[in-house]
């Protein structure tokens, strides 16, 4: 994103709403990665490459709770 990173806009969308589900997904894969982006308020983290049915279960874990 040009103006900000995903753990900028995170830490933004949660001063707003801390319901909405947000799953980060990244094509890094650095042990602390995940670590960062749950500390920044993500619900989740998925890491490329991703595989749909991965990506489905874990959307549908989130769809289950709204």
């Amino acid at each position: 994103m040009p103006l900000m990173d995903g753990i900028e806009a995170t830490k933004l969308i949660r001063k707003i709403n801390n319901e909405v589900p947000i799953i980060a997904q990244t094509a890094y894969v650095l042990d602390n990665d995940e670590k960062l982006t749950i500390a920044a308020g993500c619900s989740n983290y998925i890491s490329k490459p991703i595989y749909r049915n991965s990506l489905l279960s874990l959307i549908n874990k989130y769809l289950k709770k709204l």
